[in-house]
């Protein structure tokens, strides 16, 4: 019963014992009709007419509290229900009690679903300890509790929530829990964006450091070459044919070559070279590979090859297949490290039509070759599978991957217009399919000079500059073995004095890039302007201010990255000297 109704009720009673008292007085004959009585009465009646407005008074009073009381409860009503966040009213055993239309929202289901549900259910299995200790502080403290933890839809599908949890009233004297939702899954994927975008660049940067470094080793490991080379071909000249030296020689030739093309694969990767793509049989690459695998890879790992000796030229860089074929085997070889298992190298030739290109539009139709690295090792997720190609993405241990390999293995294949396919299921091993366009097949094959045949019949005076003494000695033996008079100069400032005392007396000037006090092209500028038609070749290890472009339109003739056989300095030689008058 309200306060109003108690009012009334009082009022009701006083007015009965008042009227009871007036009929008693009135039916007293010592009181009846005397002036007394009239007066009391009309007394009794006065104030039962101002307590009857003062009660009036107070009933429009208790129905404009009323009023507003309902207007809060609606008010109420229409904030806990078309709030933006979740509200749950949970039991101590976590029941749900109550929830607004957001929270069923948020849980991706309908409201009638979620009374008398756990509230439990719906936390990620790996997140419910935190809502636990959550629940325990706020106990223990008495003090709402905030934390951020995953939640499940009804669709299995995880998301993140920030829950605030309290403690509340809820129908009476029944204690609950009031949580508050709210969906946080977008700002905690852009702070996860974040993150791995500063893990690139912070990748970048030490990739930008390895480039730099690697710059400035190329520059002395291709002197360091070059003086190889030198040496190694003069010896070898002097070596009777087929003998035991004549063969040692040549491995290591080989091997200088191989370290030759590791500095253009460094300087390339850290995007300080350009590759240099030729025509080329992919099958003596690829049958290369597979022996240094087969003497590099544990006999758990079974090599079967299905190589077409016939496939069709592409242009392609050797070194960078060589570094695709290697990143694909590597990584099938970590597949099945533990427990084993075949590794199945092919390579043929095929046409693709429209149909064969639906996922790859930018390709157009034609003839490809097909190089296919398989493996039988457990097989690659959906989920990795869809990052597989991202920079710096990997799920190898420290030591074992630095995330970059597919992304270069995608680079290197997108910039011969080629594309490449994985197919993986889990249990079933990984299948890598690159795709390369094939050329057509023509003569590229350009007419070598015979060096030596050519040279040993000039007399012609070469002016040979290098700051590096040990391979200005080697260039210099190794040119008047071809026949030609060589001038060494070890440093710009001395070569620059000797050809202003005789500017004619040389027909070619050779000169290094890089050398203290003055480079190669400011040297070359600089005796360009004494004599214009001087044939200059300018020569670098590794160089970020020069190019053979920059070269050419500042009028030297020829331009040439280090280390040089002897092939190639007598072949440039040559080509040259036969271009000036």
């Amino acid at each position: 019963m309200s306060n109003q109704d108690d009012q009334s009720a009082s009022f009701s009673r006083w007015r009965r014992k008042a009227e009871e008292k007036i009929r008693e007085r009135s039916c007293d004959p010592s009181s009846i009709s005397t002036h007394r009585s009239a007066e009391e009465t009309q007394k009794l009646l006065y104030e039962l007419q101002v307590h009857q407005i003062e009660l009036e008074m107070q009933n429009e009073e208790l129905q404009r509290t009323q009023d507003q009381l309902n207007a809060e409860r609606a008010s109420y009503f229409t904030l806990y229900e078309l709030a933006p966040v979740g509200y749950v009213n949970v039991d101590h055993e976590g029941l749900i009690l109550k929830a607004n239309l957001a929270a069923a929202t948020i849980l991706d289901t309908v409201r009638k679903n979620l009374l008398g549900q756990s509230f439990y259910q719906s936390i990620y299995p790996e997140d419910q300890d935190i809502f636990y200790f959550c629940k325990k502080k706020l106990i223990k403290t008495s003090q709402p509790q905030v934390c951020e933890l995953r939640m499940v839809k009804k669709n299995g599908t995880p998301f993140w929530v920030s829950l605030t949890y309290s403690a509340a009233q809820f129908e009476g004297d029944l204690l609950s829990y009031l949580i508050v939702l709210s969906d946080i899954t977008e700002r905690v994927q852009q702070e996860e964006e974040g993150r791995r975008l500063q893990k690139q660049l912070s990748q970048a940067q030490k990739m930008e450091a390895i480039g730099t470094l690697a710059g400035g080793i190329a520059h002395d490991f291709n002197n360091i070459l070059g003086a190889i080379f030198g040496y190694a071909e003069m010896v070898h000249e002097d070596c009777l044919p087929n003998s035991v030296m004549a063969g040692d020689i040549e491995q290591i030739i080989i091997a200088g070559n191989r370290a030759k093309e590791l500095v253009k694969q460094i300087l390339a990767f850290s995007r300080q070279a350009e590759a240099d793509n030729i025509v080329l049989q992919p099958a003596i690459i690829v049958k290369e590979i597979i022996k240094l695998l087969r003497a590099t890879l544990p006999t758990t790992i079974d090599i079967k090859q299905n190589v077409d000796s016939k496939s069709k030229l592409i242009a392609v860089d050797p070194t960078q297949i060589h570094q695709v074929l290697m990143n694909l085997c590597t990584n099938a070889f970590h597949a099945m490290e533990e427990t084993g298992g075949t590794l199945d190298i092919s390579l043929r030739n095929r046409t693709l039509e429209e149909q064969d290109l639906v996922n790859t539009k930018i390709i157009l139709p034609g003839d490809f070759v097909q190089l296919s690295v398989k493996d039988s090792g457990p097989g690659i997720s959906p989920e990795i599978k869809a990052r597989m190609f991202d920079p710096y993405f990997t799920t190898k241990t420290t030591g074992k991957g630095t995330g970059l390999g597919l992304a270069i293995v995608h680079g290197i294949i997108s910039s011969y217009k080629g594309f490449i396919r994985c197919d993986s299921k889990v249990g079933e091993g990984t299948t890598f399919d690159i795709f390369i366009p094939t050329v057509d097949d023509h003569d590229e094959n350009v007419e070598e000079l015979d060096g030596l045949a050519s040279a040993k019949n000039h007399n012609e005076h070469i002016l040979f500059v290098d700051d590096e003494e040990p391979l200005a000695l080697m260039n210099k033996i190794m040119l008047e073995r071809l026949g030609y008079r060589v001038t060494v100069r070890t440093t710009g400032f001395e070569a620059l004095t000797t050809f202003r005392n005789d500017p004619d007396a040389f027909d070619l000037v050779i000169t290094d890039q890089t050398m203290p006090g003055i480079t190669g092209f400011d040297l070359a500028r600089r005796m360009l302007q004494i004599r214009p038609q001087l044939p200059i070749i300018l020569c670098t290890g590794f160089s970020t201010i020069i190019s053979e472009e920059k070269t050419k339109s500042a009028g030297i003739k020829g331009f040439a990255m280090k280390p040089l056989a002897k092939k190639e300095i007598v072949n440039l030689i040559s080509t040259v000297l036969s271009e000036c008058p």
